[in-house]
């Protein structure tokens, strides 16, 4: 299990091979890639910053994938959330989780999301194409869907 926040871009491929190589009792890998759109709003985005309190953030990353470790049986994990500045097309989040069956492989990664989306100490700025820039407010949607999961918080 393991959480990194960082500016650098990841590769899925060698992210999924350093978690499921060596292990056999994997039957399952579910993944999921968030990426900077490029339309905000119904209007262009030109970019995207994220910021974070470091240390903060880090663990709380931690404390939520643990919580889905233990929900969901999990072999293994990992959570990348990438921070700075962001073009559309690009890479935001990487969430892998491994477990001997696919239900919860798929419900892991779905838990980490709805989590993410809520509870990491993540500020994001959209920068649209007229230049002028709007911090993300939260989305009573992400509060809805994380609602779900509420018999086993995070």
């Amino acid at each position: 299990m393991s959480v990194s926040v960082q500016e650098a871009d990841f590769d899925l491929s060698a992210e999924v091979a350093a978690l499921s190589d060596a292990d056999t009792g994997i039957g399952a890998i579910a993944t999921f890639i968030g990426k900077v759109r490029g339309e905000a709003h119904g209007n262009k985005l030109q970019s995207m910053s994220l910021e974070h309190y470091p240390g903060m953030t880090e663990a709380e990353l931690a404390r939520i994938e643990a919580a889905a470790v233990a929900r969901f049986h999990l072999t293994a994990s990992r959570i990348i959330h990438r921070i700075g500045a962001l073009q559309p097309g690009d890479n935001i989040v990487l969430v892998i989780a491994c477990a001997p069956h696919r239900h919860n492989a798929i419900s892991a990664c779905d838990f980490l999301m709805d989590y993410l989306k809520t509870e990491a100490p993540f500020w994001k700025k959209e920068t649209g194409g007229d230049g002028h820039g709007s911090w993300v407010d939260a989305r009573e949607t992400d509060d809805a869907a994380r609602s779900r999961w509420h018999s086993g918080d995070a």
